[in-house]
């Protein structure tokens, strides 16, 4: 066998050996539609806790039909995904929901709901007090940068698009769940407001700590805040490893990806 052929050879093995315990854990596990196009083919892997997985691929890779296996919007083909140790299949679905934090592109924040309204949603759900809940909205407010003082009566038309990413993120936060995830949730954010966010994010992952899952199609952004990074092509996972074991890939299409790196930023309104 190739030097070239072993390396990738082991960059695949890396995911068949990954360790059996974790927050969260596929286990041989494929999605297919009704159609019979299969979505994710046999995928293992371990997340483990307090850790950053970066699901990184091409549209139609299959990052977020992973993502939506861990939260039960989808139940596996075949296979396991479990979640604390338990079958997702086994949990009910509203209460794995609400141990776990959501964050999409499009935020999905409720615009007849005050920002105190959208970030308190679940721990209402969940029947915290008045005053509990209105410390957790101040709390995590200042947290994600907005001040505690003007925003909580503010309605979403009323923020920018950055402003209501952070609310989108304070409010998956709100019940302190042990999991996160995040969908491509920065990517409709001009440049330097996503990069600024971005750095917020990483320092407050740094300080809870949280298990994280987060898709992404850009490189950089992964290179960024990833602990450790899964590459995705056709629904099949091709690589699992820090960002250095994705520099060093013979893999194709990692290659794809980290020329991305070397391409300079394309700089908004440039010709």
């Amino acid at each position: 066998m190739s030097s070239a052929k072993s390396r990738e050879t082991r960059d695949v093995i890396m995911v068949n050996s990954e360790e059996t315990q974790g927050a969260i854990q596929f286990e041989g596990v494929s999605f297919t539609l009704p159609s019979g196009k299969a979505l994710l083919e046999d995928l293992s892997l371990a997340v483990h806790e307090g850790e950053t997985l970066i699901l990184l691929g091409r549209s139609g890779s299959g990052k977020t039909t992973t993502m939506k296996l861990i939260n039960r919007l989808l139940d596996p083909t075949r296979g396991r995904v479990l979640v604390e140790g338990r079958a997702t299949t086994d949990w009910d679905p509203i209460r794995l929901r609400r141990r776990i934090g959501y964050v999409i592109q499009e935020i999905g924040l409720f615009p007849h709901f005050t920002v105190a309204q959208n970030i308190g949603l679940v721990p209402r759900l969940e029947r915290w007090d008045d005053d509990r809940i209105r410390e957790r909205v101040d709390t995590l407010l200042e947290l994600v940068g907005l001040d505690p003082r003007i925003f909580p009566h503010r309605y979403p038309q009323e923020l920018s698009g950055g402003q209501r990413q952070r609310v989108g993120v304070a409010r998956a936060l709100a019940a302190d769940p042990p999991i996160v995830l995040l969908d491509e949730p920065f990517g409709a954010l001009d440049p330097i407001t996503r990069r600024e966010i971005q750095r917020e994010f990483l320092a407050l992952q740094r300080r809870l700590r949280k298990t994280v899952v987060f898709v992404t199609h850009d490189v950089r952004e992964a290179f960024f805040l990833a602990t450790r990074i899964g590459l995705l092509k056709d629904g099949k996972i091709l690589l699992l490893g820090t960002p250095t074991d994705l520099l060093r890939s013979q893999e194709p299409e990692a290659h794809s990806f980290t020329a991305c790196l070397r391409d300079p930023e394309p700089v908004p309104g440039a010709p």
